[in-house]
């Protein structure tokens, strides 16, 4: 794999864990609508990179589409404030390494998350200085593989790779036609990889010295 000329990165699980918000948001909501249904962590951690559409079909499959996309829509509104309050947990050596690895790289985060939640995350993080752009699934409800040649197009990157924690993120990475790193850290597992890296310190070290 030769030098990239920029790094893409995934958020939940890339570079935070922020799955104990996320849960919160949905069981406010359900219990503001009268609904009775709870969802635990580990559930909805193993969703973690899918897109809305389908989050919302396996947590609501008794409700119909627009339904579940209103509620849906409720728990965004919802998990903005929370984001705010509560955070999440940032991986060890992350705020560090970006840090190191903006001296020398264009950095992006692409997510599969709802509009303004990267946004929300940057904020939170204290890295805005540090990302050049963002892109997240809810601006478009488009495929990663789709979003990474917007960020490509607008721009000029020739040769980025895309850091990302799932299965899921190497498919999309294959058909954006780019390099895939994953990093073992985070929610999923995958054998499809350039390179992987078992803690974030690892990865910036390792891109830095290229």
């Amino acid at each position: 794999m030769q030098k990239p000329d920029s790094l893409i990165f995934d958020m939940d699980g890339t570079l935070w864990d922020a799955v104990d918000t996320y849960a919160y948001s949905w069981n406010i909501v359900f219990k503001e609508q009268g609904i009775d249904k709870t969802i635990s962590r580990d559930v909805l951690a193993g969703m973690v990179g899918m897109e809305g559409k389908k989050v919302i079909e396996i947590l609501m499959p008794e409700f119909e589409h627009d339904r579940r996309v209103e509620i849906y829509s409720i728990v965004n509104d919802k998990r903005h404030n929370l984001i705010r309050e509560k955070g999440g947990i940032l991986y060890p050596g992350v705020r560090e390494g970006l840090r190191l690895l903006a001296e020398k790289y264009p950095l992006f985060i692409l997510s599969n998350c709802a509009k303004g939640i990267i946004r929300q995350f940057i904020d939170w993080a204290g890295i805005d200085e540090l990302i050049k752009d963002e892109l997240a699934h809810g601006v478009n409800f488009m495929p990663k593989s789709h979003n990474i040649k917007l960020l490509m197009d607008k721009h000029g990157l020739t040769n980025p790779v895309y850091v990302g924690d799932t299965e899921g993120d190497g498919l999309q990475s294959r058909l954006a036609g780019i390099p895939f790193v994953f990093v073992s850290y985070g929610f999923g597992t995958t054998d499809d990889y350039d390179l992987k890296f078992d803690d974030f310190t690892a990865l910036a070290e390792h891109f830095v010295s290229l």
